[in-house]
């Protein structure tokens, strides 16, 4: 007896073994697991942590919820003129959200991004380079691809998987026929030397600029250091100007002051000659003039000393200084 109650005991253990083995799971950070059971996926999804399920009956798969890079490689692509060729690796960056793993799972199951990005990177390049030429994919518009294809993606990812993000999208240069890439290497070379070319004559340009700007601040400095010379010649005629103006209003101030002195002067001595005008005066003065302006006669016929009244102002007369004289 007790040797099967052993049996059953060891028999159950290994079946609960089995049993948490098979429904017990762990889910990574960064992941949310979906389930089936039947093939039909339920309700909810799990985060991370240990989890419990029914064994053989329902099964499980993990959905990255966080940044994650899908790698599209060897992209087959004709460009209008019938040439093909292939990109080598598309990269899209792209997040699905949480909230909206459930949906995009049940919508496009859990390997969503072969049908959302895988497939429509394959479409919308092969659309691109069936209405451009060669020389548009593969220069004139190629840094333009990534932007253009990362657009498209989200215009079409918000109607069909919305919760599905594209961050970005990085294309690789594609591959061309050899004797094609040869002749866009040669292209390259000559434009490269035009490039070169055109550099230097900007160089020369900027040169003959600066050396004319230099001629031109040269010019500018001549130009103000003349005119700061003119203008100090100009004071200096000014000053000069004033200080003439100061002296010759000293010289005529002097030469008035000396005029009017003589005028006062001579204002003064007319004024005494009047008052000496008197007849006492007047008498002396005629005395004077007949003792100075007297004559002396020699010969027989001397005049008589003492002459009459009116024999006396005919000498006064005769005696002024602007009679003739006479000598006998």
């Amino acid at each position: 007896m007790a040797g099967s109650a052993a049996v059953v005991l060891i028999v159950f253990v290994a079946v609960a073994a089995v049993v948490v083995n098979f429904s017990l799971h762990k889910i990574e950070e960064g992941h949310v697991a979906v389930y089936y059971r039947g093939g039909a996926l339920l309700n909810g999804v799990h985060g991370s942590g240990y989890h419990l399920m029914i064994p053989f009956l329902t099964s499980y798969k993990l959905v990255q919820v966080t940044l994650q890079t899908d790698e599209v490689k060897n992209v087959p692509c004709g460009t209008s003129g019938g040439v093909m060729i292939y990109f080598d690796r598309v990269e899209v960056v792209n997040v699905l959200d949480r909230d909206h793993a459930h949906d995009v799972v049940r919508k496009f199951t859990a390997d969503y991004d072969k049908t959302l990005i895988f497939n429509k990177v394959h479409h919308e390049l092969n659309q691109f380079c069936s209405s451009h030429s060669l020389q548009q994919v593969y220069i004139d518009l190629f840094d333009q691809i990534d932007e253009n294809l990362r657009k498209t993606l989200q215009t079409d990812l918000d109607k069909m998987a919305p919760g599905l993000s594209v961050h970005s999208v990085r294309v690789t240069k594609p591959k061309i026929p050899e004797s094609i890439r040869k002749n866009f290497e040669l292209m390259e070379a000559e434009k490269t030397k035009l490039l070169i070319a055109i550099q230097k004559q900007k160089v020369i340009e900027k040169e003959a600029e600066t050396d004319r700007k230099k001629a031109v601040i040269e010019a500018n400095k001549v130009a103000e250091v003349a005119k700061i010379q003119f203008e100090q010649k100009v004071m200096e005629r000014e000053k000069q100007k004033e200080m003439s103006r100061i002296d010759d209003e000293t010289k005529s101030a002097r030469i008035i002051a000396q005029a009017d002195a003589n005028y006062y002067t001579a204002q003064k001595e007319s004024d005494a000659n009047n008052l000496k005008l008197t007849p006492q005066y007047l008498e002396l003065k005629r005395y004077e003039a007949i003792t100075t302006n007297a004559k002396f006669y020699f010969g027989q016929s001397i005049p008589s000393l003492f002459m009459k009244e009116w024999d006396m102002a005919t000498v006064a007369k005769e005696a002024t200084p602007n009679s003739p004289k006479s000598d006998e």
